[in-house]
């Protein structure tokens, strides 16, 4: 790793931890020429999934618009952002070890349902209303009765 003082190239590592709530690797190093301190960041280099849409469009995976999707789901709900968060975690974890390189946005969906469904069962409604469509009051009835079911 080059020295952003001096431009050498040998350096060690002082101390390393996790950052990035374990997606990344933080490490102190030491130039062995000038010894300045720095700090660099370690991170996995995750190859480009594609996710097929149900019209058959494919686009890359963004985290983000989970994030922002579970954040909805999660509206004046007592879930913290560091736990909307892990399930993003989880969600790109779970795609990365299905080992494909296009997945269909419909096997993401249910997983994220999965997932909300252990947590939080008003953000798993809500969501499930969005991702499934639901017309009218009645697919809610449905959807509620379903959970009930699954409870008792």
């Amino acid at each position: 790793m080059r020295c952003p003082a001096c431009g050498a190239l040998d350096s060690h590592v002082v101390d390393s931890r996790t950052a990035q709530q374990g997606r990344a690797i933080r490490r102190r190093r030491e130039c062995l020429a000038c010894q300045k301190r720095f700090t660099t960041y370690e991170t996995i280099e995750e190859e480009e999934m594609m996710i097929v849409k149900s019209d058959g469009r494919r686009e890359s995976f963004d985290r983000g618009k989970v994030f922002h999707g579970l954040q909805l789901a999660f509206t004046k709900r007592s879930v913290s952002v560091d736990q909307i968060h892990e399930i993003v975690d989880r969600v790109a974890f779970y795609l990365t070890s299905l080992n494909e390189r296009e997945v269909p946005a419909k096997r993401i969906g249910e997983f994220v349902m999965q997932e909300l469904r252990k947590l939080d069962d008003v953000a798993y409604v809500r969501f499930a209303s969005v991702y499934r469509e639901f017309k009218d009051r009645n697919e809610f009835i449905e959807e509620l009765q379903q959970m009930e079911q699954r409870n008792n």
